[in-house]
């Protein structure tokens, strides 16, 4: 049975291309039936005349020679992607809060970002970077500029995020079960943090959260029966870490 497949985090940059994950990711997802990417596909993005060493040409090529649809959700270090990168890893952007309707269940998937309400600080960055006049301001910078506002950017989040207690950098569950009810959602499905699970949530539904590629590749497995989380090294080898039928599936008699 075709899946749907869902990953993020790839960050991929010109220090780490994860030339060997991309690969293995193609090859398990020959057969998917589509392919969403829930953002932070790159380290940064500072807009699509970012130059890509031809490592990173590769992957992006090897991602659009996939017969599968695609799907984008710009993550908090990719949102400046445009429609030129778009076309050529053969994508569809969409929007922060996407339903997907599988099967008989309603999953909600975004980025994850917007769902750690605790962090005060980056929700105001977020709100700062995400508005339509820093857009237009930045991206009529010379290029030489952007890529040095980003690179200190990133060298910020990292001293930041450091500094700042683990629970604050995760999601908020009043903010979870709140998106999930506003959109009638079974199942939410998110990267950002890094922590990779399947939670059974108190209602009943689920909260899916992909991993990020620095060890290993990670991806959420679909089905109109269940899902799945899978870690997958450098030759492809996966493993199932968790998997759960879908909440309040109807139940099959014996």
């Amino acid at each position: 049975m075709a899946e749907t497949l869902i990953i993020a985090d790839l960050h991929l940059s010109a220090a780490h291309p994860q030339t060997a994950q991309v690969q293995a990711l193609c090859a398990r997802a020959s057969q998917a039936a589509a392919l969403y990417i829930l953002g932070d596909l790159f380290d940064y993005w500072v807009g699509d005349d970012q130059p890509l060493t031809p490592e990173l040409e590769d992957a992006l090529e090897s991602l659009a020679a996939l017969p599968c649809p695609k799907f984008f959700i710009a993550g908090n270090r990719d949102f400046l992607v445009g429609q030129t990168l778009l076309d050529k890893l053969g994508a569809q952007a969409l929007p922060d809060l996407f339903v997907l309707e599988q099967g008989s269940q309603r999953l909600l998937l975004c980025h994850g970002d917007t769902l750690c309400t605790d962090d005060l600080a980056y929700q105001a960055m977020r709100q700062q970077l995400r508005s339509p006049a820093f857009r237009c301001d930045f991206l009529a910078k010379p290029l030489a500029e952007r890529i040095a506002v980003a690179e200190a950017l990133r060298a910020r989040s990292k001293t930041e995020s450091s500094q700042k207690p683990e629970d604050i950098m995760d999601v908020n569950e009043q903010s979870v079960q709140a998106v999930m009810t506003r959109h009638e959602a079974h199942v939410l499905i998110h990267g950002h943090t890094h922590r990779p699970a399947l939670h059974r949530l108190p209602a009943g539904g689920l909260r899916g959260v992909t991993g990020d590629w620095h060890d290993a590749g990670w991806l959420i497995a679909c089905t109109d029966q269940a899902i799945r989380l899978e870690r997958f090294d450098t030759t492809g080898a996966g493993t199932v870490v968790d998997q759960s039928p879908w909440p309040n599936a109807p139940q099959v008699s014996a």
